[in-house]
Formats: C-alpha cells, structure tokens, sequence
C-alpha cells in the first residue's frame, strides 16, 4: 500500500474530518500549518459566493507558509461535497473547487463518477465516505481514488460496523488510500488504525474543542464535559442516523433514551437552507472518543500532543519514533 505524493508532508497521518457549521478557514488552515490535512464542507461557506472567497484566502495562506518554511511546508487541504440528490448547489460548488483546484475532494451520500472525473481533469484526487463494504465497491467502481471507512462510534452519519470488520473487508480487495474514521482521538488510536491497514485517520470531535473551531462555547464546553456514555445514535434530525450529544438533545425536550424514527424527507441539502434541518440547529453531533477531550486548545496544540502520543505508542511497541517528533 502506498499513498499519492499529495501526503508526503505530513506531519502525521491524519486527515482532519469536515465538521458541518464548525470547519472554517482558521480551523482549516491552523490545521494544515500544523502538519495535517485541514477540510471544509463546502456547504459551511454560505451563501454560495462565500466559498470562493474562502478558497481564495486558505490557498494565498497555505502558499505564503510554506514559501517561509521550506523544510516544513503546509500539509494540503480538502473540500467536502455533499452528493445528495437534495444539494441544489452541488455543481456549482464543484465548478468553484475546479477553479481553484482544490487537492482532495471528500464525497459523501453518494458517488457520481462525473464529479471524479471533473476533479481527476486537473490533477485532484476524490475520496469517498463509507459505512460497508458494498458502498466501498460501488465508490470505487465510480472512480473514486481512495476510500474513508465511517465505523462505528464516528461523529456525524457514521455506520454500525466494528472498525476491524470494515477495514479487513476491504483490504481484501482494495490497496489504494484507505482512511479509518471512528473514535479516534489520540496518537496511539491513530496508530493502531495503521496496524489494522488504514493508512491515515480521520479525526473529526477533538477539533470542536478547538479555539478556531466555529462552535459555541457551550458547544465547546459539552465535548469537554461528556464521554462516550453521553453519545446517542438516531435517525430522527436527518433521517439518517448519526451520532449526538445526550445533553444537546435534552436541551430541546426531546428524551435523549426514548427518539422517535426519522425519514429520509427531512434530510435537505441546498442554498435555500443550507442546512439538514434548521428545526434540529441545536442538536450537537460528536464521535464517542471525546472521553479523552480534557480542554479546550489551540489546533496547533491539539495535534502537537496527538503526534506526540502518536511517538510514545510507537515506542511502546517498539516499531521506533515518529519522523517528525515534536519538541
């Protein structure tokens, strides 16, 4: 297994997930000053004439750090596409994304082999969420370059499926990029994500808890305060399940143990809203590896402490120390 050049410059193996409302252009390129691959969704730029400004500014900041620090350049970034069929704004975000030629594309909800190849055009290379191996094939055979494995225990719309089931099933087949999202929120889970066959994880909750994150404190503060046990899984806000915060939906008079069955008539996607339902705004996603979340930091010291994790768990297994360890 072997990954494109695009990764060569990372500090550590780490894909930052798109956080919806949360990813913006501080947390974006705070990460990727920082040694990982920093993303957006591209919905988050609202309206839509946001999001080539957004790009204008994280590619001229991405540029002008790694022009000063040659030997330690800027890890590259990515956009996330919603492929829904209910994102009335999809291609137009695509044709923004073109424009700019933005590195990585993440797909999500879908897979359409003329997004690929749009993006293939100018040298971008896609990859694709999924929750089961059938989506993995499919994304695959639609010409997508490489694959995000959404296990359980995953913030935001993430599958039921044990991370070593995912993975293992599709090592038997595909050996191009593989990303494992779930729970991972330390260097020793980023770690063992490689020794399961990943090569990069997907860390997504511990950036809420970030001081560039576009959260609210309150936000902020719950992803400090909860754990695992604080985790719900429930269809009900989009009509596809994913994971919540317990103290966000109590919030709103909902009984966090007793949810009603969502459909999928209330996902939307678009620029009339923009949103998966205004009516659930406040109603907190977050993976269930926040239980090691102690405060709220800097995105530079949240990734600092990941990579020197990431060095300790190796000496533990004695395979030596990180390329890059931090000082």
């Amino acid at each position: 297994m072997s990954l494109p050049p695009i990764f060569d410059n990372l500090r550590a193996p780490i894909v930052a997930a798109p956080l919806f409302l949360i990813s913006n252009p501080d947390l974006v390129i705070a990460q990727c000053k920082a040694g990982i691959v920093g993303s957006f969704p591209s919905l988050n730029a609202r309206p839509v004439e946001l999001l080539d400004l957004w790009l204008m500014r994280i590619t001229g900041e991405l540029e002008r750090y790694s022009h000063a620090n040659p030997d330690q350049p800027a890890a590259p970034f990515a956009v996330n596409q919603i492929v829904h069929k209910t994102n009335e704004r999809l291609w137009e975000d695509v044709e923004v994304c073109v424009k700019h030629k933005v590195p990585i594309i993440i797909t999500s909800l879908g897979a359409r082999p003329e997004l690929n190849d749009a993006i293939h055009d100018y040298g971008g290379i896609v990859l694709h969420d999924v929750i089961n191996n059938r989506f993995a094939r499919k994304a695959i055979e639609k010409g997508a370059d490489g694959l995000i494995a959404v296990a359980a225990g995953a913030g935001g719309h993430a599958g039921t499926i044990s991370p070593f089931a995912l993975v293992q099933e599709i090592r038997q087949w595909f050996d191009g990029p593989l990303l494992l999202a779930g729970s991972i929120a330390t260097g020793g889970s980023v770690l063992a994500a490689q020794a399961m066959g990943a090569d990069l994880s997907y860390v997504g909750s511990p950036f809420i808890a970030t001081e560039e994150a576009n959260a609210s404190d309150t936000y902020k503060q719950m992803i400090v305060d909860c754990s695992a046990d604080d985790i719900i899984y429930s269809n009900l806000f989009t009509g596809v399940h994913g994971n919540y915060l317990k103290p966000s939906v109590a919030a709103q008079g909902l009984d966090p143990d007793n949810l009603a069955e969502g459909d999928l008539s209330t996902m939307k996607f678009g620029s009339s809203s923009g949103s998966k339902s205004k009516a659930w705004k406040d109603i907190l996603g977050s993976g269930q590896g926040i239980g090691v979340v102690q405060k709220i930091v800097p995105v530079s010291e949240r990734i600092n402490e990941l990579i020197n994790q990431y060095d300790a768990a190796a000496v533990r297994m004695g395979i030596g120390v990180h390329p890059s360890p931090t000082p």
